[in-house]
């Protein structure tokens, strides 16, 4: 009985140490995550055009000529818009550390359903949209001027009406949200990852 017991009793322990082994390459097999690169963005120009006056155009700017290296995107314009007057903003947003550049707004495009664009600003500086944006609130109103392709909003065009009232160093804040995987209509701006967040100065007179 004690011979049977002493087999009985190391051929378990056999048994146990051949399952880890295998249970321990199981564990050593890497399976590779489905990875969501962030854009390389170098340089962002916002392009505010008067629907009124296709020739008033107003720029502002940043850079960050080493993409993804120590420095971020500065800021080295502000944002000088008319009293009372309608604008497009449109975006030229691209990686300059590629030869010849290359155009992130049409990769931006292309991948829609990944990507949204979120604002906040000085409260009422806008007469349409009114109040400060929807980055606090995603349900708060943007005039978007494009969508995906399950009709949700982007945001590579959108529409802005200044106020009435001058504004003197306000604020313009402008992000871009990626969102794979991610993205539906109730998305908000903390759902995803950031591929640039700038914060302008704004003036309206």
């Amino acid at each position: 009985m004690k011979t049977i017991n002493f087999f009985k009793k190391y051929s378990l322990v056999a048994l146990l140490a051949s399952g880890c082994l295998f249970t321990s390459c199981d564990k050593d097999e890497v399976v590779p995550e489905e990875e969501n690169e962030l854009e390389v963005i170098t340089d962002v120009k916002l392009v505010f055009t008067n629907t009124a006056d296709g020739t008033d155009v107003v720029t502002a700017t940043a850079q960050d000529p080493d993409g993804p290296g120590l420095k971020d995107l500065e800021i080295k314009d502000a944002i000088n818009l008319g009293v009372g007057k309608t604008y497009l903003l449109t975006y030229e947003i691209m990686n300059n550390l590629e030869e010849p550049g290359e155009d992130i707004g049409e990769e931006i495009a292309g991948e829609a359903d990944e990507h949204q664009f979120f604002f906040g600003f000085t409260n009422n500086a806008f007469s349409n949209p009114e109040g400060n944006g929807n980055i606090d609130n995603a349900s708060d109103a943007i005039n978007y001027k494009d969508e995906d392709n399950n009709r949700n909003p982007v945001g590579l065009t959108t529409e802005w009406t200044t106020s009435a009232t001058a504004v003197s160093a306000g604020e313009f804040r402008v992000v871009l949200k990626h969102q794979p995987g991610v993205k539906t209509s109730t998305s908000g701006f903390n759902d995803g990852d950031t591929d640039f967040d700038l914060k302008f100065v704004l003036n309206i007179q």
